[in-house]
């Protein structure tokens, strides 16, 4: 298989890792695999390649489309075969920067090295200066996290669910406490340490309607977030089921709950509301009608 082709594959398993954009100088309107067209400050559109390392995954999450126990083409891409793929994007002004996640190949160490050694690669053996966001895999160890910290502009750790009961609900290989709470405290400790690694800040990202939180545990998992770890932004990806998974006769998520969600996000981090100040109903849900 292409690089070209493996690059279709996994483009499209990223789909719901979500992420901004710092700056903007170029656009792109070619239709590739791997572009991405995050939102800048200002609401523009730009043009990023994302993608996974992998496709592979050890992983059992129920909703997600490269669990282990779904029944598909797996396939990965080296640093290097990445790296010159990604440049060609660059290079010709398809893209101004590089988001890549990944699902875990053997182990989560030695994934975390191609995701490094990609990044590396670029900056070191290439001397690409421009943006760089490195997802950051749950249970990843505290020297992989400094290293990728270290080359990107931007990294990120998917919380996936806002509490550990939730976290139970949609798989059972990820320990909420250690392996992402504990890597969170990491990054924003590393961050302090090393005012100059990820500049951009540290993200997380959860899943919307896979299980059965409220709008006001999530929203209270983010205030946590926010003034515990130094979390520079939250992402809402609207569940939606995947065929071949425990989940795919599970009802979406209506996108109108993470529009809602979105903007009670931005009073706690943007304007430091109180969660006790928003408005819930009954069933500690934000409403879909009212502001």
């Amino acid at each position: 298989m292409s690089t070209l082709e493996k690059m279709q594959v996994l483009a499209d398993s990223a789909q719901y890792d979500l992420c901004d954009y710092v700056s903007h100088s170029k656009s792109s309107q070619v239709n590739l695999p791997g572009i991405y067209h995050a939102t800048g400050h200002n609401g523009c559109k730009i043009p990023l390649f994302k993608t996974l390392m992998t496709n592979k995954c050890k992983n059992d999450c129920k909703y997600c489309i490269n669990q282990s126990r779904r029944n598909f083409t797996r396939l990965e891409l080296s640093p290097e075969e990445l790296s010159r793929a990604f440049l060609h994007y660059y290079n010709n002004g398809y893209v101004n920067g590089l988001f890549l996640s990944s699902g875990i190949g053997d182990t989560i160490d030695n994934t975390m090295e191609k995701t490094i050694e990609t990044a590396r690669i670029l900056r070191k053996d290439y001397g690409y200066d421009d943006y760089i966001h490195l997802k950051i895999i749950p249970g990843a160890s505290k020297d992989s996290i400094k290293r990728a910290m270290s080359l990107a502009n931007r990294v990120s750790l998917n919380i996936e669910a806002a509490t550990k009961d939730g976290l139970s609900e949609i798989t059972s290989t990820k320990d909420y406490n250690k392996d992402i709470l504990k890597r969170l405290d990491w990054m924003n400790d590393i961050a302090k340490k090393n005012p100059s690694f990820a500049r951009s800040g540290h993200t997380t990202q959860l899943i919307v309607g896979a299980n059965d939180e409220t709008d006001l545990e999530i929203l209270k998992r983010m205030e946590s977030l926010y003034k515990k770890v130094d979390l520079r932004r939250s992402y809402f990806s609207a569940f939606s089921p995947v065929e071949g998974t425990e989940f795919e006769n599970k009802e979406s998520c209506n996108t109108d709950r993470t529009a809602k969600l979105y903007h009670a996000d931005a009073l706690l981090s943007d304007y430091k509301f109180d969660v006790k100040e928003l408005v819930f109903d009954e069933n500690d849900k934000l409403s879909l009608k009212e502001d």
